[in-house]
């Protein structure tokens, strides 16, 4: 437990402060209500409200003093990715525009990763991995952000960029009876033995080759949400941010 009075920390069981030596039941029938709004002040300081714990300590957790100068680093990596999201949002998924991207050669390690990481499982998998690699690695990052580092606006960042890579398979998904994207290599799925083009192999073999449209348009619909989400969250996360900043520089 912490002294009310000196906030040296002791054994629970004490009923004196070791270091000032107050009695601690004596101590609290004097202040009365007033101890109780110190003992939750110094408890809570820098932490959100207990109240619905999950949200309150690590989805909307605002430190109690923001150094500026992060701040204005923040603020204009959100103004990046919602002007450079909204251009993803607003162009259709048929220009492959998603493709052509800085980002796609961002995601692209990982999606190859994700081939070589699920080849364990068979060939199925060794297919899908592809997919799987690039969605795992921004949701890895997003939790890691949110729970260990208790960074919720890095983790909007990582909500942006899981965002962006359902974009990013939706065209592919969606190429996969046309077979006209130029893929790894310099070839098109046409041109390649049957199972080179990932999604062409992955629906036709479960009998759903047929949806492949349907499902490249879901994928792209559910990265906007997430992105538009991502804006939300972020936005929310900086506007409490500045009301905390702190220009003394001192902490």
């Amino acid at each position: 437990m912490k002294c009310p009075q000196c906030d040296f920390e002791q054994a629970d069981q004490n009923t004196e402060c070791l270091k000032c030596g107050i009695i601690f039941g004596k101590y609290k029938k004097d202040q009365g209500p007033s101890l109780r709004r110190h003992t939750v002040t110094q408890k809570e300081k820098g932490k959100a409200p207990a109240v619905g714990p999950f949200f309150k300590e690590f989805v909307f957790f605002i430190e109690p003093k923001i150094n500026p100068f992060y701040f204005g680093g923040r603020a204009l990596i959100f103004l990046i990715l919602f002007v450079w999201g909204w251009k993803f949002i607003l162009t259709p998924m048929e220009t492959n525009y998603m493709g052509e991207s800085f980002f796609h050669l961002v995601n692209l390690p990982f999606h190859e990763a994700g081939h070589i990481f699920f080849r364990l499982f068979g060939r199925w998998m060794t297919s899908l991995g592809g997919t799987l690699g690039q969605l795992l690695i921004p949701s890895i990052c997003l939790f890691v952000l949110l729970i260990k580092s208790r960074n919720p606006f890095g983790a909007s960042v990582s909500l942006w960029w899981l965002g962006e890579n359902f974009m990013d398979i939706a065209p592919y998904i969606n190429d996969a009876r046309d077979q006209k994207l130029l893929l790894l290599g310099g070839i098109t799925g046409k041109e390649a033995d049957y199972g080179y083009h990932d999604w062409e192999f992955i629906l036709n073999e479960i009998g759903l080759l047929r949806f492949d449209h349907f499902l490249a348009h879901l994928s792209d619909k559910f990265g906007t949400i997430l992105m538009l989400t991502s804006f939300i969250w972020a936005g929310d996360i900086l506007f409490h941010q500045y009301k905390n900043l702190n220009w003394g520089l001192k902490d």
